[in-house]
């Protein structure tokens, strides 16, 4: 429904990976190198979702993660994803790159809010953005780890000829998309990166322009001791986004890190990288009663969700599987997108012979070699 709701090249920023997305596709065999062994003969009546998340209540254990340039999917998509969150009992993690502000979510979407930053070679942008987290409240700081260098997308780029310039045929597959036109297009033109436009010259503020600026402000200078000074500054929950190796998470322990997102930027930074979930189990015997394990990449349905708490993780960050349905159906779209996932996972819990969340571990679990999808 998303794609064939937007154009294609917004279509292909949301499901393009890098290079020869190896690390998109491996994050989807990780799931499925996992089968279940239920358990039968259970009372399964009354079970629930439920789960805590630094002292906070969850229906169920997912955080929005964070996406930026979501405005290209629909106007206010991160008010909209945020809304949905809220009403679904869950945080939504606004991005830095994202098209609306912090104060302006959490005015108008009352749920738990989380505020994703990036390390730019200019430290005023980032010192901004803190400050606009702490001013709206955000109750956990995500810092991207993983992007100090950024990933070639070539998928993506196939959709321009030059920075910012649409290719032909990808600027005539636009009128073929009217919905989308008067929803993004009209009277507002493309989306603005709000939170970081300030450090733009005007013309450059715009999402056509400002995708050709914002790669060069990763810089690649950024190291534990930039995490340390964040976690002195920082008064509230603070996760760090983007480990894999154990050592890593060891460190974020050690400078008194709250959480760790295990993930590989969805497969959109370092291709060939491994999945989270191959790290996973490794990483909660060794710290999962030390820090709070979250991760993402390649969660596409509710078994998925069980496969990863099962295996250690407190907690999962959905992406791309919420960006299909706000893209498809606006807040709307967003609200069913976590509902199909709540369904599914209350439905695979209780075919697993589980009453909670907490009954779910690695002894329900066996690793196999994937096995390929059935031909037509």
């Amino acid at each position: 429904m998303a794609a064939r709701r937007i154009p294609n090249f917004a279509f292909e920023y949301v499901e393009g990976g890098a290079e020869d997305e190896l690390a998109l596709r491996r994050n989807r065999l990780a799931f499925d190198q996992w089968r279940f062994v239920p358990r039968t003969l259970v009372n399964t009546d009354g079970r629930h979702l439920r789960s805590r998340l630094f002292g906070r209540e969850l229906p169920l254990p997912m955080v929005i993660a964070p996406t930026g340039l979501n405005g290209l999917l629909t106007h206010d998509a991160d008010l909209k994803l945020a809304a949905a969150a809220a009403r679904a009992g869950i945080p939504f993690t606004l991005s830095t790159v994202a098209n609306a502000r912090p104060d302006a979510v959490a005015a108008t979407s009352g749920g738990c809010l989380w505020m994703q930053l990036y390390w730019f070679r200019e430290p005023a942008i980032p010192a901004e953005v803190v400050r606009r987290a702490e001013q709206a409240g955000c109750e956990a700081l995500v810092f991207t780890t993983d992007a100090n260098v950024f990933g070639h997308r070539e998928w993506d780029r196939r959709s321009y000829r030059g920075p910012g310039q649409l290719t032909w045929r990808s600027l005539l597959d636009v009128p073929l998309h009217p919905r989308w036109i008067w929803d993004v297009m009209v009277p507002r033109g493309l989306p603005r990166f709000v939170n970081v436009a300030d450090f733009f010259p005007p013309e450059a503020r715009s999402a056509k322009a400002g995708v050709t600026r914002i790669p060069a402000l990763f810089g690649a200078t950024i190291d534990w001791d930039d995490v340390a000074r964040l976690r002195d500054s920082w008064p509230r929950r603070l996760l760090l986004k983007g480990i894999l190796d154990p050592a890593d998470v060891e460190r974020a322990v050690r400078l008194g890190c709250d959480g760790v997102v295990l993930s590989n930027h969805g497969g959109r930074q370092l291709d060939a990288c491994v999945a989270s979930l191959e790290v996973l189990p490794e990483i909660a015997r060794a710290f999962g009663d030390k820090i709070t394990l979250l991760v993402d990449g390649g969660f596409r349905r509710g078994s998925d969700i069980a496969k990863a708490i099962a295996l250690g993780a407190h907690a999962v960050m959905i992406g791309r599987a919420t960006l299909y349905g706000v893209a498809a159906g606006g807040e709307a779209g967003a609200s069913h997108a976590i509902e199909i996932l709540r369904s599914e996972l209350d439905r695979v819990l209780g075919q697993l012979g589980c009453r909670s969340l907490a009954e779910l571990s690695p002894s329900m679990l066996r690793a196999g070699a994937p096995t390929a999808p059935a031909q037509p």
